[in-house]
């Protein structure tokens, strides 16, 4: 099993930003792609940007690209999305989550952590 805490979300301005975090925590060996998807209310479960273990090869959701920034720490077992210049459209309930079949499907997921951009 692999157990996943996000944290770092919360309420900003449009144009800031904000940083999450996954640390993850059990059996992780299994894991090959993380990725960061986001819910918003009425709409359905959007992949943010998932990135492929040991290789570091990353992809991002048009809707982010060049301003979302995943990354990992090993030494910390942690996953970070970094997002700058934030848009209300950004707003949602971000999940972490863990495959063992690089992004086929996700195996384990975070509770999740709210994120609201407000205008």
């Amino acid at each position: 099993q692999v157990q996943l805490v996000e944290s770092g979300g919360g309420s900003v301005q449009a144009g800031e930003s904000l940083r999450l975090s996954c640390a993850a925590s059990g059996y992780i060996d299994s894991i090959n792609c993380m990725a960061w998807f986001r819910q918003a209310p009425g709409k359905e479960r959007e992949a943010v940007a998932r990135i492929f273990l040991g290789g570091n090869y990353k992809l991002y959701a048009d809707s982010v690209k060049g301003r979302f920034t995943v990354s990992q720490d090993t030494t910390k077992n942690t996953l970070y999305l970094q997002m700058t210049n934030m848009k209300p459209e950004d707003t949602a309930m971000y999940y972490c989550a863990a495959s063992k079949t690089y992004g086929t499907d996700y195996n384990y997921w975070g509770q999740g952590t709210q994120v609201t951009v407000s205008s």
